[in-house]
């Protein structure tokens, strides 16, 4: 529960305030059956510090800490966000765990969905939404693989260097997966990029 002084907003706001769960994101729907005046409560609480709002219709009861308050949960932020919670979401840093050579600390998170498109901004951070047809459910270094490849031209390092590490990269994965998940998550080119590295080892 979300303690609250009573004397700084509404009964019926303290009564909305007090069915609210610190740290757990909601939409406006969500919170509407629990008040007549779901607009104006949401304001009182936002002025008294009890609400953040996230977006249009997001909103977020801050959980705090020795340091203050917290911001939410990314994961469960953009399960409220999309409605859904099939979903892949990381960082362009998790690349630099192939150990490929990049060193970029890329300030943006990727959601892989079914559903939205485009940059969204919610609350201070900003998520790159990207519809996919398919995407893990986890990351694995072969997926991380097939992603750099497919995401090449926007990456900061030298894509040439890049191209480079990969190929004698590869080699040290196991040929099945990396071909699965070539054929699963890979765009056409590299599909085609890493079969042929692959049957140059063979071939070899």
């Amino acid at each position: 529960m979300l303690s609250i002084k009573k004397s700084s907003i509404s009964v019926a706001a303290a009564a909305l305030s007090g069915r609210l769960r610190a740290g757990k994101v909601y939409r406006r729907e969500e919170l509407s059956s629990a008040s007549n005046a779901i607009d104006r409560h949401l304001q009182q609480l936002q002025e008294a510090g009890r609400l953040k709002k996230l977006s249009q219709g997001l909103y977020y009861v801050p959980r705090q800490s020795v340091y203050g308050s917290l911001p939410p949960d990314d994961k469960e932020l953009v399960a409220v966000f999309l409605r859904d919670n099939d979903f892949l979401l990381f960082s362009p840093v998790s690349y630099n765990s192939l150990e490929l050579g990049g060193t970029q600390l890329y300030n943006r998170t990727l959601v892989y969905n079914h559903k939205r498109h485009g940059q969204f901004k919610l609350g201070n951070r900003t998520f790159d939404f990207r519809m996919k047809h398919r995407f893990p459910r986890k990351l694995s270094p072969e997926f991380l693989l097939v992603d750099l490849l497919n995401n090449i031209d926007e990456l900061a390092e030298e894509s040439a260097q890049l191209l480079q590490n990969a190929k004698s990269k590869a080699k040290n994965f196991d040929h099945h997966k990396l071909t699965q998940a070539a054929s699963n998550f890979g765009t056409v080119a590299t599909n085609k990029l890493i079969n042929g590295w692959l049957n140059e080892r063979v071939s070899a």
